[in-house]
């Protein structure tokens, strides 16, 4: 029983008596049964956590930060990627919860209907990041990427753009592309402007090869486009390289914006106005939400919180001032 309660984060083992024991257990390299622990704490000491990409910088912000604020809570995490696919995520989400996570962490790019039933039955915190859904699972922490959009292309707009086109994925009508999408659409209705400039050139995430690829479908199909939205910066900045390529000048000819404030927006040349958001933000609220969450007596008790984390429009050399 003395051993037991030395290997406690916070034991009530005297500290020489303590220090001891840990000596003997890294001799031995002896480690603790966590799953044998949880049978009769009921606790497993974890958060599942899944994200579209493991190379996609901002998901890894995110989940860094996430991390730091659950360790500070005693928590580790259990990392998946979804590679932007909902028939995996809901595998995910079911050997996950196998597991007996004490709460569950996803980006939100639309589930499978299986899914949202696993983890509304689950009875432990869920948390969608990135996005504030209109029917939420549990809670949420982000920002419309709606609102976000439409704010972007009113911008545009009041700078004298009109023939704007959007460039956004295939098959992308539960993700965060699409929302944006629908809100470049919304702010063009209400100016009485065509929405029809649509291209859809690849499976989400778009990349900077995608962007290039799109160049000359954009000036065959949609020649009078004086603006072009990306999705994300990595196809802004694909695109704005294959246009100069053709023989068009950025900003001169055709804006061009993204989404997300990555690295490639700031240094490219030229830089790439674009919608900022703050990843390492998003985790914080999220590890914070968890926190409260888990110093309530009932969490299934309560109604569904909402963390907003800002969104700012960058303007840079991409675009007409």
């Amino acid at each position: 029983m003395t051993v037991s309660r030395a290997l406690k984060k916070d034991s009530p083992v005297s500290r020489k008596t303590r220090e001891h024991i840990l000596s003997i257990v890294r001799e031995m390299n002896y480690v603790p049964d966590q799953m044998a622990g949880s049978l009769t704490t009921k606790r497993s000491g974890f958060v599942a956590v899944l994200v579209p990409s493991l190379n996609n910088l901002h998901f890894a912000e995110t989940v860094q930060a996430l991390t730091e604020e659950l360790e500070k809570i005693g928590q580790q995490i259990l990392l998946g990627y979804t590679n932007y696919e909902r028939d995996r995520e809901e595998e995910l989400v079911e050997a996950m919860l196998r597991r007996r996570p004490e709460a569950v962490v996803l980006s939100y790019d639309g589930h499978t209907d299986r899914t949202i039933s696993l983890l509304r039955d689950a009875n432990v915190p869920v948390v969608e990041l990135w996005e504030r859904p209109e029917r939420p699972i549990g809670h949420t922490v982000g920002f419309s990427n709606v609102a976000a959009a439409q704010q972007m292309t009113r911008a545009m707009i009041a700078r004298g753009y009109r023939n704007i086109a959007f460039l956004g994925e295939d098959e992308d009508d539960w993700t965060r592309g699409a929302a944006r999408r629908k809100g470049f659409s919304a702010a063009m209705n209400e100016a009485g402007l065509s929405d029809h400039r649509i291209l859809r050139m690849g499976k989400p995430p778009l990349s900077i090869e995608d962007g290039a690829a799109a160049a000359p479908v954009l000036l065959e199909r949609y020649p009078d486009t004086d603006c072009i939205f990306c999705v994300s910066d990595a196809p802004a900045f694909g695109l704005s390289s294959a246009l100069r390529r053709a023989g068009k000048a950025v900003p001169e000819d055709i804006g061009i914006l993204g989404f997300g404030n990555f690295e490639v927006s700031r240094f490219s040349s030229p830089t790439i106005t674009t919608v900022t958001v703050d990843p390492k933000a998003i985790g914080e609220a999220a590890g914070q939400m968890i926190a409260g969450l888990f110093e309530m007596p009932d969490q299934a008790g309560f109604a569904s919180q909402h963390v907003s984390v800002d969104v700012d429009l960058e303007f840079r050399e991409s675009t007409k001032p």
